[in-house]
């Protein structure tokens, strides 16, 4: 029998519970719809507790604050010591079996026992997770612990969970040091548990200028772009000549500084600007001191310059020593940290077996969270190669260092090494896994060239003409992926929709069954995804190219776990009207039917009775299609592409795409507005499309 409820217990401070509980809330969520996490003990009811708020935050979770936690510390210690610990564990159970009733899985995290006074002898955690019928999740901290004793700790709690009678899920040792990583699972190599090994990542315990401004209570005097997510390794005060300061700066420091020590902020701003510095993280002008108009005009005015500038009444003393407790916290913000936690933990667990064990039957709802976290998972079962052309916007290499840390993907990157580091250096990124190729001074060119050449030359194209085309990014990233470099290319941050397909048909071209390129948006509503076709290439395709892009849509949608049901839109349903462009549908959905008579398609339809049963009982009763179609294909790109923002606007769906579909191998295109989550998306669709290819 499947469980529906965790318990993950955590005997120390700082052993990760926060963590743990995140990297089971994104299996859950993937497969889930309605998923509630509670703290049955929090430490006081009257202080928002940071974990809970985490959680409801970064997982939308549909719950209320007061019902993710049972009571505080110290109504539990009273009601404890005051010999009524039956009617607690009732109160509890009673809270717990209210959520069960309302949600398909509840993820609990316990309470540290170092938290609880000496007096209790027993573990609560146990207690609590035997009467609500959760298996546990034990947590064993590694640090600073030899693997002999690591050991030890697990075969002590395996005896504590026994003489508990408690049902046991799997143990986590978290922050193992990398040089103990293989000792210690060479020990456990024939334990035969459920035991998943995390290696110490520094950086998770690095601290970023949000923790900064917590601690400090900062004003914020001047926030530049994404300067949140900076991390703060260390501190310098500037209390020297600007020329013994600037040769003691490292990565990453934060300046502490009185403002108007001009000639500092002067050299801190020459140091950003030159190869030959450190990047700081941030500065901190202490005792309420301001920069002079006119250094402050300087900074404002600089080009790129990014460097948050924070501001405290104390002086440089208090200044440091406040910093010195200042530590790491995951927030619903921490994007960076959060897919480092993310990817680690993936790496290190066994996914599918924890699904298999668990009670994630598939949905019938479909959430944007639960696709999106689908496709970080798909992704990450069929690693890919993906090509990024576009290395000089800054959305596009922040997209990159969220796959690489997520494990998902390898990223290539084009251009010129050096501008490239200092960049992605320059907005607090690390971008060190990526590859990166300069075509210019690439061993490729001469290859690429050559083979252009000969795809080409019955067109016209000289050699000249072969070697030029090479030198443009968007014809030497399609080319990697051509001959293999690469799985995938994406882009159009920068470049024009025209400039990233054009190469694509030059030298990928389409599948033998496929004649068009097409493409198509997935639109994640509230509770459900549809595909749209083709809302952004074929400006009026006729009745063979609309049955192609029908069978197009339907492939993909089967690719990415959607069983098509295909609406020929139109605007008539069946043999109600008549006229050019409902024949036109007409012949399209006979022409798919007739290529693949196993695919449920329905058409001339409108859209409304393609999506609203009621509607469909009245217009088109007997079809098996009309009312519950997710597969829509519009006639014209003209009524595609309205009808998809329309409905982006209207309902605040999440559109991804434009997906292309139809070439040998995948290039997908990107809106120059696109954010970087729009970003990660189409890569991680990118790599989905490499894996079905390859």
């Amino acid at each position: 029998m499947k469980i529906k409820s965790l318990y993950i217990s955590a005997g120390e401070k700082n052993v990760g519970a926060l963590f743990v509980s995140m990297g089971m809330m994104e299996v859950l969520k993937r497969n889930l719809h309605r998923v509630a996490f509670f703290r049955p003990i929090i430490l006081c009811k009257n202080i928002r507790d940071k974990d809970i708020d985490f959680i409801l935050q970064k997982y939308e979770l549909d719950m209320e604050y007061e019902d993710a936690y049972g009571f505080d510390v110290d109504y539990i210690e009273n009601m404890i010591a005051s010999k009524r610990s039956d009617e607690l564990i009732n109160e509890l159970i009673k809270k717990f079996k209210k959520l069960e009733e309302s949600y398909d899985f509840i993820l609990c995290e316990g309470i540290r026992k170092a938290f609880l006074t000496p007096t209790i002898e027993y573990d609560l955690n146990m207690l609590l997770a035997q009467n609500f019928g959760s298996s546990i999740i034990n947590i064993i901290n590694a640090k600073d612990k030899s693997v002999q004793d690591i050991y030890e700790n697990i075969l002590i709690e395996k005896e504590n969970l026994l003489s508990h009678e408690c049902s046991h899920f799997a143990t986590f040792i978290n922050r193992v040091d990398e040089r103990d990583y293989l000792k210690l699972k060479e020990k456990l190599k024939d334990s035969g548990e459920n035991i998943y090994i995390l290696k110490e990542v520094k950086e998770l315990d690095i601290p970023t200028i949000e923790d900064v401004v917590e601690v400090l209570d900062a004003k914020i005097a001047h926030c530049f772009n994404a300067c949140n997510t900076r991390a703060v390794r260390g501190f310098k005060i500037a209390a020297n000549s600007v020329e013994t300061f600037l040769g003691s700066i490292e990565e990453d420091n934060l300046v502490i500084v009185e403002a108007d020590r001009s000639e500092i902020m002067l050299g801190i701003v020459a140091a950003f600007y030159s190869k030959e510095f450190a990047n700081i993280s941030a500065i901190l002008f202490v005792s309420n001191t301001k920069l002079h108009p006119n250094i402050q005009k300087i900074v404002l005015g600089l080009k790129d310059y990014n460097i948050p500038i924070l501001s405290v009444p104390f002086d440089s003393y208090e200044s440091a020593k406040k910093l010195s407790h200042v530590y790491s916290k995951l927030r619903g913000s921490s994007e960076r940290k959060i897919a480092l936690a993310l990817g680690l933990f993936n790496f290190s667990v066994d996914i599918k077996a924890i699904e298999q064990r668990i009670q994630t039957q598939q949905s019938e709802v479909m959430t944007p969270m639960m696709f999106e976290y689908k496709l970080f998972e798909m992704a990450r079962q069929n690693r890919k190669k993906i090509v990024l052309p576009e290395s000089v916007d800054e959305r596009i290499l922040r997209a990159a260092e969220i796959i690489l840390r997520r494990d998902v993907a390898d990223i290539i990157l084009l251009g010129d090494e050096e501008e490239i580091k200092e960049s992605y250096q320059r907005f607090g990124l690390d971008l060190s896994r990526a590859s990166i190729v300069n075509p210019n001074e690439s061993a490729l060119m001469e290859e690429f060239s050559n083979v252009f050449y000969e795809l080409r030359k019955k067109k016209g194209l000289s050699y000249q003409n072969a070697k030029d085309a090479m030198i443009h990014v968007n014809y030497f990233a399609t080319m990697m992926v051509h001959l293999g470099y690469a799985d995938g290319m994406v882009s159009g941050a920068v470049h024009s929709t025209a400039d990233t397909i054009r190469p694509a048909l030059q030298i990928i071209k389409t599948t033998p069954d496929v004649n068009i390129v097409s493409s198509l948006f997935f639109m994640c509503l509230k509770t459900k995804v549809l595909v749209y076709g083709d809302c952004a290439l074929n400006q009026d395709p006729n009745a063979e190219e609309l049955a192609q892009i029908a069978l197009s849509c339907a492939k993909t949608a089967r690719l990415f776990g959607m069983k098509p049901k295909v609406a020929m839109l139109s605007y008539a349903t069946g043999e109600s009207g008549s006229g050019e462009d409902v024949d036109k549908v007409r012949q399209a959905t006979q022409i798919a039917r007739d290529i693949e008579p196993e695919l449920e398609i329905e058409g001339p339809i409108q859209y409304d009775a393609a999506i609203d049963k009621s509607v469909a009982s009245l217009k088109l009763p007997n079809s098996k299609i009309a009312g519950v179609a997710n597969v829509f294909i519009f006639p014209d790109l003209n009524t595609g592409n309205n009808t998809y923002k329309a409905v982006q606007r209207s309902t605040n769906a999440i559109a991804i795409g434009p997906v292309l579909q139809g070439l040998k191998k995948p290039v997908n295109d990107l809106s120059r507005g696109c954010s970087v989550k729009d970003i990660v998306n189409t890569i991680l669709i990118t790599a989905i499309q490499a894996g079905q290819t390859s």
